[in-house]
């Protein structure tokens, strides 16, 4: 500025007593200076991350449930941190939320009969698809075993089971050596690993065409009956679904029954590995429950200087799973306040950088989301319904979840993280990500998570995933869980603020070099990326 206003002095000399033949000089704008990378990464900080983290996580937001009074507050909270910062709404009309329709699902009314004998609901079956509807009237059932259907074994190749009503129970298949068939060693693989096992052989039952699948698992039958029996008894919602404006005409019911049910139906039927067709009288009603619910994601963006119609997404969940049924606030501080507080962090330093004239060249979205917990159905919301920027201009996402604690397992070696994902579509990201963390940040980065055949399947159980299944590179960042998680106990005091910052760090300068790299990178491993979870 001085030397602008010295050029004028210049001018306005030179006019008032030159000849009429000078001419007035402009003014000219002098470049910025670069600044150092590292300034715009320290002005994130352990002490703004504990100041806002004790307010997110506080009983005041009543532990952010999709839906529920505590996460629109903490929507509202990130909505002002951005327009008090002046950081921009990522929508042309100026709103920085993006409703997420949803159906809030309650206790369907279920009718089943076997060979003329009624069930209970709660005390026998429950059923795990809320929002399906059926009227099933057939005279034989499917029993397919343990309902696998994987490379090297399959319940599902001697019998046809589509349009049927199949049984399938939990656990898979052993040798005789005592090694699992699938995994040929003593390890278990997906198909027995709870929720996710259950899944898959859901998925696995509906592939192949079959119209109902009880699922046999006495242990998931008690949680989920109690569960459920509790929220019946209080007039509260069992969970939420996306409503996509369609309505699912071959949505497959899935119950959960408990081991007495089935053995009633065929005496030891679940002691044998056999599938075979039984001879049965089925009558099997469900109507859905459920009434229209709108939540909110959030997403400002900092415009790119050179590509601004080309994105880097950087995400985190802004729920959390509410208040347990003795009234004890879940604050969720490391799931996810940690990640979404971090994203403000980084959404600050990237205006900081705009506004001294270091604007990233591809922009910089900053995206929280809705409904994790209820199935990643902000983020699904996102990706498969209503993208606020085309997919296709998105160069990658990095998604944030946990990152504010210690794995009891790495105690005594704190300075990690776990990444999950960041080779799975793209070997420069994967380069890119190990070469930033090298020269900025030197954390450990444990990959123990990130192997296709680890039993957690952590890369299927994030926010990244909806953007990974549309083959958009990303990272997810995981600090592991610990005792607390998903429990009361997940508090701002037991969060380590110093990892926290310097987690948030490596994040920013990773963003920072994919926002401002020469071309974007490249997917080149599409046809590896593992589908559904």
């Amino acid at each position: 500025m001085k030397k602008q206003l010295l050029l004028l002095g210049v001018a306005i000399l030179l006019f008032t007593c030159g000849s009429s033949k000078e001419t007035t000089p402009k003014t000219v704008d002098l470049p910025t200076p670069k600044m150092d990378v590292t300034e715009f990464a320290k002005t994130i900080t352990s002490a703004e991350l504990k100041e806002m983290l004790y307010l997110y996580a506080s009983d005041a937001f009543e532990g952010r449930e999709t839906g529920e009074a505590g996460h629109e507050t903490a929507v509202n909270y990130i909505k002002d941190f951005y327009t008090s910062g002046n950081i921009a709404p990522l929508q042309e009309n100026g709103n920085y939320f993006q409703d997420v329709k949803l159906n809030q699902l309650y206790t369907p009314k279920v009718g089943l009969k076997i060979n003329g004998k009624p069930f209970s609901y709660f005390d026998d079956v429950v059923s795990l698809s809320a929002s399906a509807e059926a009227n099933i009237n057939a005279n034989e059932i499917v029993y397919v075993g343990y309902g696998i259907d994987h490379e090297s074994y399959s319940d599902f190749n001697t019998l046809k089971v589509s349009g049927k009503v199949i049984i399938a129970k939990a656990g898979e298949p052993k040798n005789t050596d005592g090694t699992y068939v699938i995994s040929g060693t003593t390890e278990k693989s997906k198909w027995s690993n709870g929720r996710q096992g259950r899944s898959a052989k859901r998925d696995a039952a509906k592939a192949k065409g079959a119209i109902a699948l009880i699922f046999v698992d006495d242990t998931a039958f008690k949680s989920y009956s109690s569960f459920y029996k509790r929220r019946a008894d209080s007039n509260t919602s069992i969970g939420l679904s996306l409503d996509d404006g369609k309505k699912e005409t071959n949505e497959m019911l899935f119950m959960l029954a408990n081991e007495a049910t089935v053995n009633s139906i065929n005496a030891n039927l679940l002691d044998s590995e056999t599938p075979k067709a039984i001879s049965a009288s089925i009558t099997l009603n469900q109507k859905s429950n459920s009434k229209a619910l709108v939540s909110k994601n959030v997403a400002s963006v900092v415009k790119g200087s050179e590509f601004p119609d080309e994105y880097v997404i950087i995400s985190a969940h802004s729920d959390h799973i509410g208040v347990n049924d003795n009234g004890e606030v879940n604050n969720g501080a490391d799931d996810d306040g940690s990640g979404s507080m971090a994203v403000l962090e980084l959404a600050e330093a990237f205006k900081i950088a705009a506004d001294k004239g270091q604007r990233p060249k591809r922009s910089i979205i900053f995206l929280h989301v809705t409904g994790e917990e209820k199935g990643l159905l902000g983020s699904q919301y996102y990706t498969d319904i209503d993208p606020l920027v085309p997919l296709a201009n998105t160069v990658a996402n990095l998604n944030i979840d946990m990152i504010g604690r210690i794995d009891p397992k790495r105690e005594g070696d704190r300075n990690y993280l776990y990444l999950i994902g960041s080779d799975k579509l793209s070997t420069e990201l994967h380069n890119l990500s190990e070469e930033v963390n090298k020269k900025y940040t030197n954390i450990e980065f444990d990959y123990t998570y990130n192997d296709e055949n680890d039993p957690n399947r952590f890369y299927y159980r994030s926010d990244h995933y909806n953007f990974a299944k549309n083959n958009i590179p990303i990272i997810f960042y995981f600090n592991g869980t610990h005792d607390d998680y998903h429990k009361v106990g997940d508090t701002p005091d037991k969060i380590e603020y110093d990892l926290l910052e310097n987690r948030t760090r490596l994040v920013f300068y990773t963003a920072w070099e994919l926002a401002n790299r020469a071309d974007r990178i490249t997917v080149d491993k599409a046809e590896d990326n593992a589908a559904g979870n």
